[in-house]
């Protein structure tokens, strides 16, 4: 069991049964009473965030999380579907528990698959991932007026991000998956 001193960014406790990711904490000393803790923390299997309060004797129990490498397969509709490297089985999530993760899934790629309870909940993927363009604008010299120089790309997982002018149809670029934010060119 955790007491509220345990709760710190990053840990996961288990309440009404399902995992939670403390997003951030704060202990706050009331006059003449005990100390209390606002917290916000995130649902792991929905995504939801819980803004709550809880006064010193409060004690959590901590969410045992597992983690496994699955390849992506393909998606249907609003379901992403994955396979475990190691038992083989198929399992899907949904778009709403993959959150931005789902934008920069492509076919075949690897992610860390996180369980909670024995059931893949979500996943985590690199931070920075390299996909190609399958569709942009021909960047036109003197396109830059008023400072906008980039322009918008269509990368393999569908999703779309700006990029400089230089950028074309074809090209593989980099891009950080926590900002969305094209990052540079790389080259084969």
């Amino acid at each position: 069991m955790l007491s509220i001193n345990d709760l710190k960014t990053g840990v996961n406790v288990k309440i009404d049964g399902a995992p939670y990711e403390v997003i951030y904490f704060q202990h706050v000393k009331m006059g003449r009473g005990g100390a209390v803790l606002r917290t916000k923390m995130k649902n792991l299997v929905t995504g939801s965030t819980l803004e709550k309060n809880y006064k010193g004797g409060a004690k959590f129990e901590e969410a045992e999380l597992s983690r496994s490498k699955a390849n992506f397969l393909y998606k249907d509709g609003e379901d992403y579907f994955f396979m475990d490297n190691q038992t083989f089985e198929q399992f899907s999530l949904s778009k709403e528990q993959l959150g931005e993760n789902a934008n920069y899934l492509r076919e075949d790629s690897e992610a860390d698959v996180v369980n909670f309870e024995g059931k893949p909940i979500n996943i985590d993927i690199p931070k920075k991932m390299d996909l190609k363009v399958t569709q942009t604008a021909t960047g036109v010299r003197g396109d830059t007026a008023q400072g906008s120089v980039t322009k918008d790309a269509i990368l393999e997982s569908g999703h779309t991000v700006k990029v400089p002018l230089f950028v074309e149809t074809g090209d593989i670029i980099r891009v950080n998956t926590e900002t969305g934010k094209y990052v540079e060119r790389v080259k084969e």
